[in-house]
């Protein structure tokens, strides 16, 4: 699991995130809310080891994330930025190959079962078909599996997403979150995802950290998505909570 111990980020003269305890298992999906300016993206940076905390410790499994070398945090962590690098000229196929990388042998010499790793990771998400298509030609909701397909190859038993459905049409939002669900559930890897859609929080949730000027507003179980009073504090806007019509066990928000 991950544990923020006393952690600040300071920038113009303010923090933009400080956080005294946090901590977030990696055995479910974790979905991170909050308005733009919470400091979401700072905190999956930290989490990830793309930026370090001017003060505090983050830590993964009690070990210190600066701790860890490129390519050990990488054997942890798979992360996918909200920008995503570009890869003119890479078809689907060499961009899964690039997640194959921090487990390379003396020398980078590929291993024996690279190849099949590969595969599995482009059959689990749906893109084995464009294998030899330039990824940055598929639509958008199939350039984001074929990310998540170089995400499962990686093998890291964390996946940390960055509003992965924030380009993406109401459809391929909800097929992502079935897809990230799934890895979840039937391979046990963590998720983490920033997303901005209550809806999809509460549908797809198990663990929750809601951020509020660089504060946590409430972390816990996904049970505490369904108190409107709290949701209505988090967003500044009223929120009511109703039953959903085909799922009565699901809850959908509407604003009032």
């Amino acid at each position: 699991m991950f544990k923020l111990n006393q952690v600040r980020v300071h920038r113009d003269n303010r923090d933009i995130l400080s956080i005294d305890e946090l901590t977030i298992p990696t055995n479910g999906l974790t979905i991170v809310l909050g308005h733009n300016g919470s400091g979401k993206s700072t905190l999956v940076n930290l989490l990830s080891g793309q930026a370090e905390a001017d003060s505090g410790s983050v830590t993964l499994n009690n070990t210190e994330i600066t701790q860890f070398s490129q390519k050990q945090l990488a054997r942890e962590i798979a992360f996918l930025p909200q920008k995503l690098p570009d890869v003119a000229g890479l078809t689907v196929q060499e961009l899964v190959r690039l997640g194959r990388f921090p487990w390379r042998g003396v020398f980078g010499r590929w291993q024996h079962n690279d190849e099949q790793i590969i595969s599995k990771a482009m059959e689990k998400t749906g893109v084995q078909q464009y294998a030899n298509n330039l990824a940055d030609k598929l639509s958008g909701g199939e350039r984001q599996r074929a990310w998540v397909a170089m995400l499962l190859a990686q093998q890291s038993p964390v996946l940390i997403l960055d509003e992965p459905t924030s380009a993406l049409d109401i459809h391929h939002q909800y097929h992502l979150m079935d897809l990230l669900q799934a890895l979840n559930q039937e391979t046990g890897c963590g998720v983490l995802v920033i997303l901005h859609d209550l809806n999809l929080a509460l549908r797809y949730a198990t663990h929750i950290v809601a951020l509020k000027q660089g504060k946590i507003a409430f972390s816990g179980k996904k049970e505490l998505l369904l108190d409107e009073q709290r949701l209505t504090e988090l967003y500044h806007t009223d929120i009511q909570l109703l039953d959903h019509p085909k799922q009565p066990e699901q809850k959908i928000a509407v604003v009032i």
